[in-house]
């Protein structure tokens, strides 16, 4: 090529610019996460995209503006993979807006606080545009628990009413000269006490990653956020039916669904909830398929317990970036306070809960350590929470993998987890919480 050639070329770019530059990016990907928390839609694409948004609001509706895009196949699968229980999300359009620009129409059931936001490559993902959809007013967990708790008591039997014309025909039946009969006198009940919920036992679960997370991927494509999914369900149904000196517990779960919690939102909702416990459960993998077993892990104010804990933790740790977190909505520095404000007390109490967990998963498969583990995982921080991260098993090695899919052994796991949690109550009673239940 001539050197006038190459000037043209160079000159070609200065002239188009970066915007110009941008188009060609092709979509390699699109999802749509639908979720009672929230909603998000991912277009994953080879190139990084720019976009405009403007909310409108009667009806409810998004337009975003991509720019660096042409209309293609991939873009026109979002339409079909919007759902009907979507509780946001009630239908997407994509249309060829102007030449490299792509709008997308997303009309809402309600109201919502939309947030678009571009992802860096990270992991198997290359660039993210990601659209979510928060509700305007957020409901109150705890609120839900207590409404939840209500139902199950019984209602007090409705008081007798009383009967004026049976009560005439009575006195009209009477012979002459006999003074009526006295109407026999109607039992009343004692006054209903008011209502109100016993001492509410919380436990927090959490199911590791979900959504854009599909955390450790097993030998036979088995992902970790599903089956961690499973056995937070089953052990929750355990949960739900117990009853620790006279008090009803109740599990709370950080996602129900398959979607996406920041680390730092899933501390966030254990506490307000004001959980007693929180569990996260994990099924991890390693470099090399022979690695198994379960551990279960505390929380270090300072180095990690052994090098394997601390690999754990900084890989748990970048959940964030393979999820997708909006940096923009975070506050550094609430969040770094909120993680940093652990307690000795509660290392010390979740050290307690971790080692009753151990004993009894012990009891139902192979342990990777017979000791609990320390490390700095950012979903520990609850400064006030006994907290413990459970590795179920390691999803990488085969035969682990296979027991992991296993609906008996996910029972057995849960079985396994009721039972160290109620040990841990049998010596450390729950406190008093801070909010009347």
């Amino acid at each position: 090529m001539k050197r006038r050639d190459l000037l043209r070329g160079g000159t070609l770019v200065m002239l188009l610019g970066n915007d110009q530059i941008a188009r060609g990016a092709t979509v390699v990907a699109v999802r749509v996460w639908p979720a009672p928390e929230y909603s998000r839609v991912t277009i994953e694409s080879d190139g990084k995209l720019r976009s405009r948004q403007v909310v409108m609001s009667h009806p409810p509706r998004l337009a975003v503006d991509i720019e660096g895009l042409d209309l293609s196949p991939e873009l026109r699968e979002l339409v079909a993979k919007v759902r009907s229980d979507d509780p946001f999300i009630g239908g997407i359009r994509a249309s060829q807006h102007a030449p490299g620009v792509v709008r997308m129409m997303v009309d809402l059931k309600q109201p919502a606080v939309p947030q678009v936001f571009a992802l860096t490559p990270v992991a198997a993902y290359q660039h993210r545009l990601v659209f979510d959809f928060y509700p305007v007013k957020e409901e109150d967990p705890l609120e839900a628990l207590i409404a939840e708790r209500m139902k199950d008591r019984p209602v007090a039997p409705p008081t007798p009413a009383s009967d004026p014309l049976g009560e005439l025909i009575a006195r009209k039946m009477q012979p002459p000269g006999k003074p009526p009969a006295p109407a026999p006198a109607v039992a009343q009940p004692p006054p209903a006490p008011p209502q109100k919920t016993d001492r509410l036992i919380i436990i927090a679960l959490d199911p590791g990653h979900g959504g854009e997370d599909p955390g450790a991927v097993g030998p036979s494509g088995t992902r970790e956020k599903d089956v961690v999914l499973q056995i937070a369900h089953r052990l929750r149904d355990r949960i739900n039916g117990a009853v620790i000196n006279g008090n009803p517990m109740r599990a709370y779960l950080t996602r129900d669904a398959d979607f996406f919690v920041p680390l730092q939102v899933r501390v966030q909702k254990a506490r307000r909830v004001q959980a007693d416990l929180f569990v996260s459960i994990h099924a991890d993998a390693f470099f090399t398929p022979n690695a198994r077993g379960a551990s279960v892990f505390a929380l270090s104010q300072g180095a990690a317990s052994s090098s394997a804990a601390r690999w754990m933790a900084d890989k748990e740790n970048k959940a964030d970036l393979i999820g997708g977190v909006n940096i923009k909505t975070q506050d550094a520095q609430v969040a770094r306070a909120l993680l940093d404000m652990s307690t000795t007390a509660q290392i010390n109490d979740s050290m307690k809960l971790a080692g009753a967990l151990l004993g009894e998963i012990g009891n139902v498969g192979r342990l990777h350590k017979r000791n609990v583990e320390q490390a700095g995982f950012a979903v520990l921080k609850a400064p006030d929470i006994p907290s413990v991260l459970v590795e179920t098993a390691f999803i990488s090695n085969p035969e682990e993998e296979l027991r992991l899919r296993s609906e008996s052994y996910q029972e057995e796991l849960a079985d396994a987890l009721m039972r160290g949690i109620q040990r841990y109550f049998a010596k450390n009673p729950p406190l008093a919480r801070n909010r009347t239940l």
